[in-house]
């Protein structure tokens, strides 16, 4: 049963009871399978089966509904192999060939992974058009599984080995026969060139003929691409080799004939050894690039294979294509999750590390949603199937990673040009040398090495594998680090990024209200404290009384007797808690109930860091504050230090208040904070950072940002594991942190200096090879360049490439990377300090990440990293840190300070 989507542009919408509207009206009609809304595109996307949907029931449905649905015109891509490309000029011709078809908008052809990716319009297209376009052009178009495709490739592989030890088993004793006299080892009497002259000449005509089959491929793709107009690498090798196996030939007829003084003018091992080096590089080249699609294979090994369906109170094994939505299925300890699902019932903890990167394991229960191919680690499950097939999220990585690695960047156009008239110029050069020696004076012979030399050392496969092979390793690399970077161009403009423009909520912060200080007065403990206010407020649906449940919730003792309860709109809420007054809420609560609440430096302190205060009475007595705030991330301090340390200025855009917005930027330390910003003023505030001409990146949650995401060079969504089908942003973050950011910038940059060196090196052997081959060197006294040589080098210059571009398969985040200024810092940067903290009681990752959020909660502290094996934390601060207020942050999280050290960097 094959689904299909498609897009409409949905007008009329104004809120999110809007946004249900549409979407429930979509699902009502025949053949739709899922449909949802995205208000800030104002999109409707559905996913439906063609053989009974018509779009004309789902813009009638929608029209009832009270709104208006236009079908974008749809712009599907599809992916085929390409048999028979062998250089950057195959590239340019098969896209240029299918480039002329009806109803194509691009053709983007990778030489390393041999597909094109086509992007077409689905009523005017006619995919025989393509293939019949294609052949005529000299080369195969195919429609493979990938199981199949791979299947092939290694059976192809094994192909070409055994081509390459025949190749090199008849060339080695060719080439000894032909060189042993010239180095001064004779030759036995029999096939001796003095003795023996026929025989010498015939034994090499012999071994040259089984080379000549080994690399018959050469001959049957050159020569039809070089009469049809448009030669590539082939038919440089088959010009090449035929001239010297035609010259030798002719020769050996003479010397049959008698002519022995023509002995020494016999270039069979030209010919042979130049086929069998270049065989051995195409070989060395096949191995390389196979590596670079690593990061695919990866991924496609994750998904479990069956699934265990449970119906009817019964358990069976199921093939993981027969789960369909909605079935019941069941995961055990030490099982993968077999789809895209929401938990029914069960604890456990589930190892997301194949998704997001993060290998600290996240706790699953009912209602939570979990991820195919992620790994339950604890509890037993059952969960309901929600997404399956093309439709789960490691399914949509995957083919987004396989979309980036077909990509091409912008820096790969001028190699794309150069590309399609380098065969035709290296011809010419070729032909012109040998003519210009000859004519001067030079021996045939010496004109016919000045010919073939220029022919095969040229190397445009190099050019070819320059850009695909580095974008293709990049992007895998960022995959496994949960980086999903979605093409060459948003690849390259990350690279260049010199401003990047931060939402606050959910961004640089948590994005949901946590308690952050409880302070007890008059003879209260903190957790009575604590223990009145989330009794009073655990029926609350507010997030400051949900935040202040949730911290109580940790202690795990019960809540107190709730009877009555009210809320005071703007003020706080009256209860009675065990038979006891209380009132919790702000200031202005406390005062006009006469409680005696104004002068108290703790709350003005908390204030001014950002955060809400909340005063508790009891019985008419200020019993304590506690202090609610939506927290900065455990990283998002350190990232953007290293990011000033990139050279890359820092800008938050919020619609906070002046005051929280100020607090967050200073623990931070961000360069520059825009408060009070609307959603749609967001896209604005990018376009004025962008008048400069310098590259602007908008990192953001990827639905209320969406048009500034979409304003900025290059949009990061964070946090979107389970959503990785963002259009407005160009790279997805599967963590919710900002060291992704740092990472992809890092990735980026490195992949462009990959890129770089690439090209430098393919273009720079190029230049200075041909004209060596073409004898300048020999006008100054110089060397002859052998062909033998010339072929070996040319063999080498892809194998160079590629496995320069596998380099990146080992990149490491902060590894290797040069800061442009290390001078660059923030405008509130300090005097760096680190400080160890010595802890006892922590355990576990849990407790890691406990200490972490507390310690960076601290002002001044920026950043904080635990080591469990030695049981410390070292923080980073600009400012020496309060001991005692960090003695009692830790106390009060249940571990014990054993010892602080602190020091100056």
């Amino acid at each position: 049963m094959s689904i299909k989507t498609q897009l409409l542009d949905i007008n009329g919408m104004t809120c999110g009871a809007c946004v249900r509207h549409v979407e429930n009206a979509a699902k009502e009609v025949p053949g739709v399978k899922d449909a949802s809304v995205n208000f800030a595109t104002e999109k409707l996307k559905v996913s439906y089966q063609p053989e009974k949907f018509k779009i004309e029931d789902l813009t009638a449905a929608i029209k009832k509904a009270g709104y208006e649905g236009y079908p974008e015109k749809t712009e599907n891509s599809k992916t085929f192999g390409v048999k028979g490309m062998t250089c950057a000029a195959c590239v340019k011709r098969v896209e240029d060939a299918i480039a002329d078809v009806k109803g194509i908008k691009s053709a983007t052809v990778n030489l390393a992974t041999e597909k094109v990716r086509i992007t077409f319009s689905d009523n005017e297209l006619d995919l025989s058009d393509i293939f019949h376009v294609v052949e005529t052009a000299g080369y195969q178009l195919v429609e493979a599984g990938e199981e199949e495709s791979e299947n092939k490739k290694n059976i192809e592989l094994k192909r070409q080995f055994t081509s390459l030890v025949v190749s090199i088993g008849f060339a080695i004793p060719l080439l000894l026969i032909a060189m042993l006299e010239m180095v001064g080892i004779p030759l036995p009497d029999f096939i001796s060139p003095m003795h023996s002259p026929k025989t010498f000449a015939v034994s090499q005509l012999f071994l040259t003929i089984p080379i000549i089959f080994c690399g018959l491929h050469f001959y049957v793709k050159g020569y039809p691409a070089l009469f049809r107009g448009h030669p590539n690498m082939d038919s440089l090798i088959a010009i090449g080799t035929t001239s010297a196996i035609v010259y030798s030939a002719f020769n050996t007829v003479l010397i049959l004939t008698g002519r022995t003084d023509l002995v020494m003018h016999l270039y069979y091992e030209t010919a042979g050894v130049i086929i069998a080096l270049i065989k051995v590089g195409k070989y060395m080249e096949a191995v390389s690039k196979g590596k670079t699609s690593g990061a695919i294979k990866k991924l496609m090994g994750l998904q479990p294979k069956t699934a265990i369906l449970v119906k009817e109170g019964k358990e069976s094994i199921v093939p993981i294509e027969q789960v369909v939505p909605g079935d019941v299925l069941l995961a055990k300890p030490g099982e993968k999750i077999a789809v895209d699902g929401t938990v029914l019932e069960g604890r456990t903890s589930v190892d997301e590390s194949m998704l997001t990167g993060e290998s600290i394991p996240v706790d699953k229960t009912a209602g939570d949603t979990v991820t195919g191919a992620s790994m339950n680690q604890t509890g037993t499950i059952r969960y309901r199937a929600d997404r399956v097939g093309k439709e789960t999220a490691l399914a949509q990585i995957i083919q987004l990673v396989e979309e980036a690695q077909g990509s091409k960047a912008p820096i790969a156009r001028m190699a794309d040009i150069i590309a399609g008239y380098f065969v035709p110029v290296v011809i010419g050069i070729a032909l012109v040398s040998s003519s210009a020696w000859f004519i001067g004076g030079a021996e045939i012979s010496f004109a016919l090495k000045i010919f073939i030399a220029v022919l095969v050392i040229a190397c445009p496969c190099a050019l070819g594998l320059a850009t695909p092979t580095a974008i293709m390793v990049g992007t895998g690399r960022g995959a496994s680090l949960g980086i999903l970077i979605k093409g060459g161009q948003p690849l390259e403009i990350a690279s260049r990024v010199k401003t990047i423009v931060f939402d606050k909520t959910g961004t640089i912060t948590e994005g949901e209200p946590k308690v952050t200080d409880v302070i007890a007065f008059n003879g209260f403990e903190k957790n009575d404290v604590l223990q009145f206010s989330a009794s009073a407020e655990k029926g609350s649906e507010h997030s400051l009384g949900a935040a202040i449940v949730k911290e109580y919730e940790k202690l795990d003792t019960p809540f107190h007797q709730l009877n009555d309860f009210a809320a005071v709109a703007g003020r706080g809420i009256r209860a009675k808690v065990n038979d006891r007054n209380l009132m919790l809420g702000n200031i202005e609560f406390m005062t006009e109930n006469n409680i005696s609440a104004n002068d108290i430096p703790e709350a003005d302190i908390l204030s001014k860091e950002g955060k809400t205060v909340m005063y508790l009475a009891l019985d008419g007595k200020l019993a304590g504050i506690i202090a609610v705030a939506d927290v900065v991330k455990s990283d998002s301090a350190d990232a953007i230090a290293k990011l000033h340390k990139m050279g890359i200025k820092t800008v938050m855009l919020t619609g906070d208040n002046k005051l929280t917005a100020a607090a967050i930027a200073k623990q931070v330390k961000i360069d520059e904070v825009v408060s009070q910003v609307m959603p749609g003023e967001k896209a604005e505030n990018v376009k004025q950072l962008q008048a400069d001409g310098s590259f602007v990146a908008m990192v953001g949650d990827g639905i209320n940002d969406a048009p500034a995401l979409a304003q900025s060079d290059i949009g990061f969504a964070i946090g979107s594991g389970t959503d990785v089908a963002m259009e407005s942003a160009g790279i997805v973050l599967m963590q919710n942190s900002l060291s992704g950011v740092v990472t992809a910038i890092q990735l980026s940059r490195a992949t462009l200096r990959n890129i770089k060196e690439n090209l430098f090196w393919a273009f720079a052997y190029n230049t200075a090879g041909i004209p060596v081959a073409a004898g300048v060197l020999y006008l100054f006294g110089g060397p002859v360049l052998n062909p033998m040589f010339a072929a070996a080098a040319m063999a080498m210059s892809s194998v160079s490439v590629v496995t320069n571009a596998l380099r990146l398969r080992y990149f490491k985040p902060d590894e290797g990377i040069q800061y442009p200024d290390q001078n660059i810092k923030s405008e509130n940067k300090e005097t760096e300090m680190k400080t160890k903290i010595n802890i006892d009681g922590m355990s576990c990752m849990h407790c890691a990440k406990t200490v972490t959020e507390k310690l960076n909660g601290v002002e001044g502290i920026f950043s904080t990293t635990v080591n469990l094996e030695e049981k410390h934390a070292i923080v980073d601060s600009n400012s020496p840190v309060d001991e005692a207020l960090v003695t009692q942050v830790i106390t009060d999280a249940g571990y014990k300070v054993l010892g602080i050290e602190a020091h100056k960097q």
